[in-house]
């Protein structure tokens, strides 16, 4: 799950970590109010979407007036904000952040994320602030630093001393960095995050560290323990079927292709898509049904991959385990025919019960089109879509 800057800011606060002043806004009008409350004579207007590289997309500008302020707010509100993550649909931007200019002297990149290779918490630290990390690694490597957290003791506090010198910090800003490194592991701990990032880190003109950006993401499976964090969920930020899925405990991610795929399991789901892909098509969503498929769950399923434009068929690769493939397939026949599925519906049931499942499917009344293996399947999906992409 991702938040807005404005709520990332908080939490960094909350655990003391310095950030500029701001004000979260849903208008223009709130916006000025906002920037004459500042007080001052320079402010930043934000777009609040949740997306990286905002500010080559027209969604952060400088103001130096409140005129400004306003103009800045009117051309960024409601806009359709545009950037390498968000896709070519972009974001519309509906709040939008107004906070006080800061003096900088130098920026940094501050991120903290799971090194799964390593079974560890890796903070990455950067002199190039304010880039995008990618940008980062991709071109200059070497000025990435990375530094590990032992899971029971966190990081070495020489390792930090001697990251943070790496970055230039010297005497009192040097253990003002080591104190915000441990901070940050322990916000990614006990708010069960996946990313927290800062960029940039700012050394200011007054030789203070402040967050001037923020991202944080948290793991959906832990956010039982965190009311307080899911509180923090902007449906406007979440795909419609996407927030739909989740009502009904399916996990739906929509694609560009044109074969649905229903599954149980999301390692079997990525499988069954690069399957697809191997013979020449395209899947047009992910779909996890997991480990429970009852007929109500199959039919919101179905009903989701048909909201999808180009789906000319649905490819269903069910391996029984303790979900049994008989009642599968009596789901499948119900579903199907409750909803008048009129696209060629592909299924491959192995496991518990495969063989009587797929005597149903046969004695129903249905067209449905019986595969053998997963290869025997992708390659009946592709060819009842229309043939390879």
């Amino acid at each position: 799950m991702k938040i807005h800057e404005y709520q990332a800011k908080r939490i960094l606060s909350d655990y003391g970590i310095p950030v500029p002043a701001g004000t979260p806004c849903r208008s223009v009008e709130e916006c000025v109010t906002a920037a004459r409350e500042l007080g001052g004579n320079r402010w930043v207007v934000k777009a609040q979407v949740h997306a990286g590289g905002r500010g080559k997309a027209g969604g952060v500008k400088l103001a130096s007036s409140l005129d400004d302020v306003k103009q800045h707010a009117g051309s960024i509100h409601g806009m359709r904000l545009v950037s390498k993550q968000t896709g070519p649909e972009g974001r519309i931007v509906r709040q939008l952040l107004v906070e006080s200019g800061i003096d900088i002297d130098k920026e940094f990149y501050l991120g903290l994320l799971i090194d799964r290779s390593r079974q560890q918490v890796a903070l990455l630290a950067s002199t190039e602030g304010g880039t995008e990390i990618e940008e980062v690694a991709a071109s200059t490597p070497e000025r990435i630093f990375t530094v590990y957290a032992d899971a029971e003791s966190g990081f070495n506090q020489d390792d930090l001393t001697e990251l943070a010198a790496r970055l230039g910090f010297e005497g009192d800003i040097n253990t003002a960095a080591v104190s915000l490194f441990n901070t940050l592991l322990k916000i990614f701990v006990e708010k069960d995050a996946s990313l927290v990032e800062i960029n940039p880190l700012v050394l200011t003109k007054q030789s203070a560290l402040l967050a001037l950006d923020a991202k944080l993401s948290f793991d959906d499976n832990a956010l039982f323990r965190h009311e307080d964090i899911r509180t923090l969920n902007d449906p406007d930020e979440q795909d419609a079927d996407e927030i739909e899925a989740t009502r009904h405990d399916l996990s739906y991610i929509s694609l560009d292709g044109n074969i649905g795929c229903m599954v149980n399991g999301a390692g079997l789901a990525m499988a069954t898509m690069d399957i697809i892909k191997l013979y020449g098509s395209e899947p047009a969503n992910f779909l996890d049904v997991g480990g429970g498929a009852s007929t109500e769950k199959v039919t919101n399923a179905f009903r989701l991959m048909l909201k999808h434009p180009n789906v000319r068929a649905i490819l269903v690769n069910i391996f029984g385990g303790i979900m049994r493939c008989d009642i599968i397939a009596e789901g499948l026949i119900t579903a199907a025919k409750e909803i008048h599925l009129d696209i060629p519906l592909i299924v491959r049931l192995e496991g518990t019960n495969a063989e009587q499942g797929k005597q149903l499917l046969e004695e129903s009344d249905l067209s449905i089109i019986s595969a053998g293996d997963m290869a025997d399947a992708a390659r009946k999906a592709v060819e009842a879509a229309g043939g390879a992409a």
